[in-house]
């Protein structure tokens, strides 16, 4: 996961009647690569991962993983509700069907009132549990969203165990003090999901983006990547940043049925089928996805960007 670039947050694809509908899910797969990906980030929330049964995680898994082909690396979660010796027998299975890391959500090993000493100590059991196994972590929002502060984070990274960290922590000062972990491994990356401060932070040494705005825009994820540093492409870069700010509570807003029927707009035979009881899809928010289309289109334009 060295290369800096897009993780997408993958969406599980359902038919109408609530079935996965795997065919969806290979053209979907193949859309994030093709728009330059640098990794995949399967069976995540996005995923609706918490309303999948474990043989269907790891079905998905493996379908990912069989449909990139190495193209590029596949992470996906392996912790979930139960003991730690539960938790790590997920990890071995998820391990097991070819992921290049497997993600540990920080709200599983602990609860909210304990303290960070019992989470520390789950942390480092877990280790202990799985081997040699890569691991990375996910400040998921579900159950509730345990931030790492920069002095955990480095301790995990230097037992040589953890190549990954999706950060949600919102704060790009406190960003620049995770990044001195990758000091102590050079396959650690962080990547970020504030998309209100993704230049700064690809700026600072994040290892990429990992947004669920790229569940309605890849590429333009994947370009921002590219070129947040090109001094002749400031004016466009600062578009794109722009963009994503003034549009973030569009893309936010039922989520993810609303990046589902974008993707639908775009061409993709996806349902906006959901398991996870997000609210309505009121005529209001399609009209606000509406423009947010026609809004991307101008901005492509001004940038010369070919989707």
């Amino acid at each position: 996961m060295k290369q800096k670039g897009f993780i997408p947050v993958m969406l599980t694809p359902f038919k109408d009647n609530g079935a996965i509908d795997y065919d969806v899910l290979t053209e979907l797969t193949e859309i994030y690569i093709n728009a330059g990906a640098s990794g995949l980030f399967a069976n995540c929330l996005s995923s609706e991962m918490f309303e999948l049964s474990h043989a269907e995680r790891l079905l998905v898994i493996k379908h990912v993983i069989k449909v990139a082909n190495g193209a590029v690396p596949v992470v996906a979660t392996g912790t979930f509700a139960g003991t730690i010796d539960q938790q790590a027998d997920f990890v071995k299975q998820v391990n097991d069907a070819g992921t290049d890391a497997v993600i540990v959500i920080t709200g599983l090993l602990a609860g909210e009132a304990e303290s960070d000493i019992i989470f520390n100590e789950r942390v480092f059991e877990l280790f202990d549990k799985t081997g040699d196994i890569p691991l990375g972590f996910y400040e998921c929002p579900v159950p509730y969203k345990r931030l790492l502060s920069p002095d955990q984070l480095i301790s995990f990274v230097k037992t040589g165990r953890v190549v990954y960290h999706k950060d949600t922590c919102l704060d790009l000062g406190i960003i620049k003090q995770k990044l001195k972990a990758g000091e102590y491994n050079n396959n650690f990356g962080l990547y970020d999901a504030y998309m209100a401060h993704a230049v700064d932070s690809l700026k600072a040494g994040s290892a990429g983006l990992s947004c669920i705005q790229g569940n309605f825009f890849p590429e333009l994820i994947v370009w921002l990547c590219n070129n947040y540093d090109n001094a002749s492409l400031k004016s466009e870069v600062d578009k794109v940043q722009q963009f994503l700010i003034d549009n973030m509570d569009v893309m936010h807003n039922v989520y993810p049925i609303i990046a589902k029927y974008g993707l639908n707009k775009r061409g993709l035979n996806i349902s906006t089928f959901t398991r996870r009881k997000v609210g309505d899809f009121s005529a209001g928010i399609k009209n606000s996805i509406e423009h947010l289309y026609s809004d991307y289109s101008f901005l492509k334009n001004q940038i010369g960007l070919r989707a």
